[in-house]
């Protein structure tokens, strides 16, 4: 099959029929510097769009941590290995985004409560009663950075 021509890929695709083709004719236009083809009330939601997904993204990868922080200090007789590699995998996803979006760092201030909301809302995934946990974050960025998690765990006091 033979490629489709290059006239005909970019003939004006509504943003509303096809996304991914309006995406990429719309980067054609802004290469092309054809300002006058470019919609840009569609271009403007996309790229508010982009800052959204980052932060769901850094939202989301909070979550889990604080899933598995809470789960290690309310269930200490259930503690998983997997909790303790979760919580890697986490954190190295929170410091990338950081690493890639800097600006994300200034917003963990606001995006953590919205990530812990969602751990307690989610909280039959502990068995334990919603009333259990902090209503507030008990956890400070630091914290769920850099705390330590050891498998096997060590003995508490």
């Amino acid at each position: 099959m033979a490629a489709p021509r290059r006239a005909a890929k970019f003939a004006g695709t509504a943003y509303e029929v096809d996304v991914s083709a309006w995406a990429l004719e719309q980067a054609h236009h802004l290469r092309a510097g054809s300002w006058a083809r470019l919609d840009i009330a569609h271009l403007a939601d996309e790229i508010e769009a982009v800052s959204r997904t980052e932060r769901h993204a850094l939202t989301s990868a909070l979550r889990v941590i604080l899933l598995h922080m809470l789960k290690w200090d309310h269930q200490p007789e259930r503690r998983m290995r997997s909790w303790v590699s979760s919580i890697r995998t986490q954190r190295l996803a929170v410091a990338e985004q950081i690493e890639d979006s800097p600006s994300l760092a200034s917003q963990v201030p606001q995006l953590l409560p919205r990530a812990y909301r969602r751990v307690v809302e989610a909280g039959s995934e502990t068995g334990l009663d919603d009333a259990a946990f902090p209503k507030a974050c008990p956890y400070d960025f630091d914290a769920i950075m850099d705390r330590a998690f050891a498998w096997p765990p060590e003995a508490e006091p």
